[in-house]
């Protein structure tokens, strides 16, 4: 329990406040729609599913206060950089933004399900008072003259149409309540891992719809299809004349009873997340219209473009990523992309593996240029801070990469090259260990030669134990293995040419873990992991394992790269 506080105490407090408020929310909401006198006719009409649509309704509101807040990337990195002065643990929620934001989603689609459902119930009944179904009073109620179209209880004015139907298209909360609901179901489904994996287009057009959503929320209300007894004087006693309808209007203890339609709320709750989002569109924009040149382009193997590129004002630190635009391909569409340079260096770059038909295209365009020319218009947007910004945090830093996730790996080991060339003091790390988990030999190749030079540089400095790499081929053929058999006893690496040798198969996180808390004794050791979610799953259960709850023993910290 004391090394699962440790890596997740705080998340877990964060989202049971949430939880809270949203619990709380649909409580007190519920009971004031079920317990409130100003809500009793209405109640007599529609019975409890007037509380059960309210409610839900205000659990909306909060949760689309929350949804846009964890994809302002800017917003974000600026609160990132606010925090660089508080504890790690802190700047860690950040990283997990897409979470919560998935989170938040799964709350609006479950109230939006409760709240449509009770509506439909409502609407049923109010066209049920309307043509005398049930009893005296609903009918009452339901036939009150109307002054000025804004004093009716029941919202369906017409005794002649009695499909339940026409109202719902024909009225403001009606229509919009429609397009809202099956936006959201766009959305969602569209965002399941395998359609955003497969088909990242159709993930990312879609999920575009959230404009017509949100225009469609505020609107929304506007209709006021709930309504709630208004104070008149003499007041009307619902005690007193709920079973003397007959005489409402006719005696002064009983005057026919007002109603109103509350005034719409949701604007309130959404116009500061609308309004940042719209200033993060607004910087997004002006970042892609600013120029970006081409410093070089290289075909790596396995199918891997790099992209050196240069733009005027640009920084970055370690582990950052850039979201690319290529018009070329899609005016719309905007790709993440860890960048592998350093920030002493005067460019950044990034490596894109073919991965889907937007990568594809871009290696397409580029292999077409004649030799020496620029790289099609690209759009860039960043960078953004990530988990792996924190690994000089730590003393010791264990860093995990799958196939091309050693991308912000390659950044990090880069800056340490530099900061040994420049002896650097403020240099707090004293130990890395990397792993690269790779399917194929070849897709070691282009990050073998950043290796080899450290190698060389921690050698001459006499800092051979600094660094500890192992590199993992997961898949390999009988040629591979019958070429490893035959060249074994070499002093480098048959794969790599690297001086450690290529392991085969998986890691065993046990040993490793071990071992590092076996060689650390008292240290804080950072995790980082770039790769698929099922490792993470494996090397965060791994930390909690291994972290000791002694503050002056080896204690692990697990950070994931989320985009």
């Amino acid at each position: 329990m004391g090394n699962w506080i440790v890596n997740h105490g705080l998340t877990a407090f964060i989202l049971a406040v949430w939880m809270g408020i949203n619990i709380f929310l649909f409580v007190w909401f519920f009971f004031v729609y079920e317990l409130q006198d100003r809500f009793y006719y209405t109640r007599h009409l529609l019975g409890s599913a007037l509380a059960w649509a309210r409610a839900p309704a205000a659990v909306l509101n909060f949760n689309c206060l929350l949804i846009l807040l964890p994809v302002c990337r800017n917003l974000l990195s600026l609160i990132r950089g606010s925090f660089m002065c508080c504890g790690r643990t802190m700047r860690k929620q950040l990283d997990k933004n897409l979470s919560f934001h998935k989170l938040v989603a799964y709350m609006i689609g479950l109230m939006t399900a409760v709240h449509m459902i009770a509506h439909l119930l409502n609407v049923e009944w109010y066209n049920n008072s309307r043509q005398g179904v049930y009893d005296k009073l609903s009918t009452a109620l339901s036939a009150l003259e109307d002054e000025g179209n804004t004093t009716y209880l029941n919202p369906i004015r017409k005794t002649d149409i009695q499909i339940p139907t026409y109202f719902v298209f024909t009225t403001i909360a009606g229509l919009t309540g429609v397009i809202i609901t099956l936006a959201l179901i766009l959305i969602i489904t569209s965002s399941m891992e395998v359609i955003r994996r497969s088909y990242f287009e159709v993930f990312w057009y879609t999920h575009h719809l959230f404009v017509i959503f949100f225009i469609g929320l505020v609107i929304h209300g506007a209709g006021r299809i709930v309504r709630s007894q208004s104070v008149t004087d003499p007041p009307h006693n619902y005690t007193l004349c709920k079973d003397r309808s007959d005489e409402w209007g006719r005696i002064p203890e009983c005057p026919v009873p007002q109603f109103a339609g509350g005034f719409p709320q949701t604007w309130m709750w959404v116009i500061g997340p609308m309004f940042l989002y719209l200033c993060e569109r607004l910087v997004r924009f002006i970042r892609y219209m600013q120029r970006v040149t081409y410093r070089k382009i290289v075909m790596r193997p396995s199918k891997v473009l790099e992209l050196q590129l240069v733009k005027n004002g640009f920084k970055m630190e370690v582990g950052q990523y850039v979201f690319l635009n290529c018009p070329a391909i899609s005016q719309l569409e905007w790709h993440p992309f860890t960048m592998t340079s350093a920030p002493e260096e005067d460019f950044f770059s990034v490596h894109i593996r073919s991965a889907g038909d937007w990568t594809d295209k871009l290696i397409s365009i580029v292999q077409q240029l004649p030799e020496g020319a620029q790289g099609p218009k690209m759009g860039v947007d960043g960078p953004f801070g990530t988990a792996s910004e924190d690994v000089f945090d730590y003393e010791v830093s264990m860093l995990v990469g799958a196939g091309i996730g050693v991308t912000p790996f390659a950044s990090i080991l880069k800056s340490i090259w530099y900061k040994f060339k420049a002896s650097n003091p403020k240099l707090r790390t004293r130990k890395i260990y990397f792993y690269w988990l790779c399917r194929e030999t070849h897709a070691f190749e282009w990050f073998a030669d950043l290796l080899q030079v450290l190698e060389k540089e921690m050698e001459e400095r006499g800092m051979g134990d600094f660094l500890t790499y192992k590199l993992y081929l997961t898949g390999w053929d009988q040629s591979t293995a019958q070429h490893v058999t035959v060249h074994f006893d070499q002093d480098t690496d048959v794969v790599t040419g690297l001086k450690q040798k290529t392991h085969y198969g998986r890691p065993i996180w046990d040993k490793e873990f071990e071992q590092v808390r076996k060689e650390n004794p008292t240290s804080v050791v950072g995790t980082f992991l770039c790769g698929p979610e099922a490792l993470g799953k494996v090397l965060e259960k791994k930390c909690v394992k291994y972290s000791d709850v002694d503050p002056r023993k080896t204690r692990f910290y697990f950070n994931k790269e989320n985009f």
